[in-house]
């Protein structure tokens, strides 16, 4: 029987409905009765993949400024984040290794075509918003290392399709450890940097415990609330297609799903891998932070944009020691900031063209070779920000950093549109015996956990949706603007709101037709 599954040749779409990623779908050999470490080193790689979309560019304005404004503060926001981070991504993996199918197959089989075709746009422009912050952080590591004019920047970031055509050819596990690579100079970079600042590690530690100001909607510095800076880092932080994502590789370990023991221990050691991997994006994350206030003086940093943190870095008079000031002279700060921003751009390359092949294909039954995804991904994404780029081309170089600063975060409101739209049916599904069987249902204590963060986040990013979408409007809106942005944004919370309900409704549905298909089979 032919399989519908692969693409016919000088075919460029074709049907899909086989495993998730077919091409790298358990591919990767297990050893039986191994060490912890040994085994464990066979199953790291797919967590690395998933903690990329967890330090990209996306998170490094909003974590810098945070430490600015408030010092260590925003610190406990980001442990929460990265704790819920791992709790859904543990879900996300486990779904995938027991199911065998991942986040979009899974929802799409109990669900309407109506609806997957509607989650998967709202998905791809989630997508979308990622490449937009990829581009943006692309282009300008590229202007500031070689002062490339921007615009030719960003058309050279189109071309980043060759390297991701050359990963495929090499093999997953080469993929994964050039990651690792990438990842370690983002950690190294940012260490060193913090590492000459000498911060207080005394109110580091103090600042990982939430009090009463953390959520604050006062004082206000430089237009941030701390509720604003929280909302920003919970916003960049945790992204609906790293569950799309990880519960898609989770199955590239090959083992054998009859046998219930060697299905638990693929739980086992994925949720290892990517716990360790989310601690070191939280480490990444927490330098960031701890940049902002040890690395600059309190306030130094006017301009949160790339170009302005490049800038800051090579200012003897930003720098809050003499250490700093005397190595930020060399150049070597900044340097070091530009070539982690590059590193950063490339591994997020990666995750999002692997991410949208999973979607499409689980949403939708379509599948395109990876090189022409990345393609027509890119080039959409590449539109706006030349837009950004030539309509500030006769202004002042600060108007031009401040757009394009302005489009990355504004293009951010897509991720807090779609998360609820992954985690739900995730929790949902996870919670489920008919999917998930008794042995790897959530526990109690998962469950509870699971829901406090769901709705948690949930309500935050739809409470946050005001003062993005005024953000559309510039740094300074009009009260009518600003009112015109609430009605747009309560319009759009109404219209969430409503999708979930359907959402549920339709998963509601699909597990009892799971279960009784499960009862006839019996």
């Amino acid at each position: 029987m032919k399989d519908e599954g692969q693409p016919r040749k000088g075919k460029l779409l074709a049907y899909a409905n086989g495993p998730s990623l077919e091409e790298i779908n358990s591919t990767v050999e297990v050893p039986k009765d191994k060490g912890f470490w040994k085994t464990l080193f066979v199953y790291s790689g797919p967590g690395t993949l998933v903690a990329v979309g967890y330090m990209d560019p996306g998170n490094w304005s909003t974590s810098i400024t945070g430490g600015q404004n408030f010092e260590y503060l925003l610190m406990s926001v980001i442990l929460l984040s990265s704790l819920v981070a791992m709790l859904l991504q543990y879900m996300a993996a486990k779904l995938g290794i027991v199911t065998q199918m991942d986040l979009a197959q899974a929802i799409r089989a109990r669900t309407s075509k109506s609806l997957g075709i509607v989650l998967w746009i709202m998905t791809e422009f989630a997508i979308m918003a990622t490449d937009i912050a990829e581009v943006i952080g692309a282009a300008i590591a590229l202007y500031l290392l070689f002062h490339i004019p921007l615009v030719i920047a960003v058309f050279i970031t189109v071309f980043d399709v060759l390297l991701l055509l050359l990963l495929t050819k090499i093999g997953f596990r080469k993929i994964e450890a050039l990651v690792v690579c990438l990842i370690l100079v983002i950690i190294v970079v940012f260490g060193y940097q913090v590492a000459l600042s000498n911060p207080d590690w005394g109110g580091v530690v103090k600042g990982l415990v939430p009090n009463g100001k953390t959520f604050s909607e006062s004082p206000t510095v430089a237009g941030m609330t701390p509720l604003t800076g929280a909302l920003g880092i919970i916003g960049a932080t945790v992204m609906p297609h790293n569950l799309y994502l990880h519960s898609a590789i989770s199955q590239t370990r090959q083992i054998d799903h009859n046998d219930k023991k060697q299905v638990a221990m693929s739980v086992k050691f994925t949720a290892w891998d990517s716990n360790i991997q989310l601690t070191f994006a939280f480490f990444v994350n927490a330098l960031l932070l701890i940049m902002g206030v040890a690395v600059f003086k309190s306030g130094a940093v006017k301009d949160p944009s790339f170009f302005g943190l490049f800038q800051a870095l090579s200012d003897t008079k930003t720098m809050s020691n003499g250490v700093l000031a005397s190595v930020a002279k060399t150049g070597i700060l900044s340097t070091l900031f530009a070539v982690a921003l590059l590193a950063s751009g490339q591994n997020s390359t990666i995750t999002g063209t692997l991410t949208g092949q999973v979607i499409m294909e689980g949403f939708v039954h379509l599948r395109m070779p990876l090189w022409l995804r990345r393609l027509v991904t890119r080039l959409l994404s590449v539109i706006p920000v030349l837009i950004c780029v030539s309509l500030t081309s006769n202004k002042s170089p600060i108007d031009e950093h401040i757009a394009l600063n302005d489009l990355m975060n504004n293009s951010q409101v897509f991720l807090a549109f779609a998360l609820p739209f992954s985690m739900l049916p995730l929790l949902l599904m996870t919670d489920s015996e008919v999917e998930m069987g008794k042995e790897f249902k959530n526990s109690f204590l998962v469950k509870i956990f699971g829901w406090i963060s769901v709705i948690g986040l949930t309500y935050l990013n739809m409470m946050g949706l005001p003062a993005q979408i005024e953000g559309f409007f510039g740094s300074n809106p009009t009260k009518s603007q600003t009112a015109l942005a609430d009605g747009i944004a309560y319009v759009l919370i109404a219209i969430v709101v409503a999708m979930l309900i359907w959402t549920i409704i339709e998963l509601y549905r699909g597990n009892k037709r799971v279960a009784q298909l499960k009862e006839e089979k019996e």
